[in-house]
């Protein structure tokens, strides 16, 4: 193809339209017009990596019934903005108020849900590891991109990275990187075997992960519409144990969206212990 070296064409409007509808489709995120820049920085360098001239060349390719490319745009369009300890209010609330009334003999299973590159479910490994409930626990992390689960999974970040992390805990869990690995810290054993993850879409039922005593949804609700939110909330409270926990981020709430789930304070909802819990 021509120009298969230089920068694709300004992207269309009617291109724009094909690839947030399908991103919408897939995952619930919907790109309102005005991101047509960050699809274009965001898909430009595949486009030149594929030696497509535009994008319709590559909305075609998106269509294609493997789903592959269509994988690889979710993994480059969605955001994985996190950091350790974000909003630690959510974590103090899990170390003196969740794990303290946990019943002995029940296993304490904690879902980090959309868990991007790993810092939420890591952060939540080294709270319960520090304050163990009565009995065991283990937490699930999931990603609709498979390149950041992956990442995830080797748990290995820039070492600018642990500017939140308590210097106790740093020490405790966290491995300073040398020779090919200098600049990055590594999570140690004792935090990836407490921690799974897996690929996980949102949208999809994911019944198959069990039920769950605190689910985080932090940060992915203000992408969806309020369709999707209520769908989500609806699901997402069915996979909830009596009594179980949901916490979405300080700047979101569950308002206008019905549910059983009761508000216990700011951004942290529980669902009844009751027979219908």
């Amino acid at each position: 193809m021509t120009g298969a070296l230089a920068a694709p064409p300004e992207i269309t409007g009617a291109e724009f339209a094909a690839i947030s509808a399908l991103l919408y489709q897939r995952t619930g995120i919907r790109l309102v017009p005005g991101k047509e820049t960050l699809v274009m920085g965001r898909l430009g360098r595949r486009l030149r990596q594929l030696g497509l001239d535009g994008y319709g060349d590559y909305v075609r390719l998106l269509h294609q019934p493997d789903g592959q490319e269509l994988g690889q745009a979710i993994d480059l369009l969605t955001t994985n903005e996190t950091s350790f300890f974000r909003e630690p209010q959510h974590f103090d609330y899990l170390r003196e108020a969740i794990v303290p009334a946990h019943p002995p003999g029940h296993i304490l299973r904690l879902w980090s849900a959309a868990s991007s590159s790993g810092e939420e479910a890591y952060t939540a490994a080294m709270v319960l590891l520090e304050r163990p409930p009565a009995g065991s626990w283990e937490i699930v992390g999931t990603d609709v991109s498979t390149r950041i689960v992956a990442g995830a999974r080797r748990g290995l970040y820039p070492i600018e990275a642990a500017g939140r992390i308590p210097p106790e805990l740093l020490r405790r869990y966290w491995l300073k990187g040398r020779d090919e690995y200098a600049g990055l810290m590594a999570a140690g054993a004792t935090l990836r075997e407490r921690v799974r993850f897996r690929y996980a879409n949102l949208l999809d039922d994911l019944r198959d992960l069990g039920r769950f005593d605190v689910i985080l949804l932090r940060n992915v609700m203000i992408y969806f519409d309020l369709p999707t939110k209520a769908a989500l909330i609806q699901r997402l409270q069915e996979m909830l144990y009596p009594g179980g926990h949901l916490i979405v981020s300080l700047s979101e709430s569950l308002n206008g969206i019905p549910s059983r789930l009761r508000m216990v304070r700011p951004s942290i909802y529980r669902l009844p212990a009751g027979p219908h819990g």
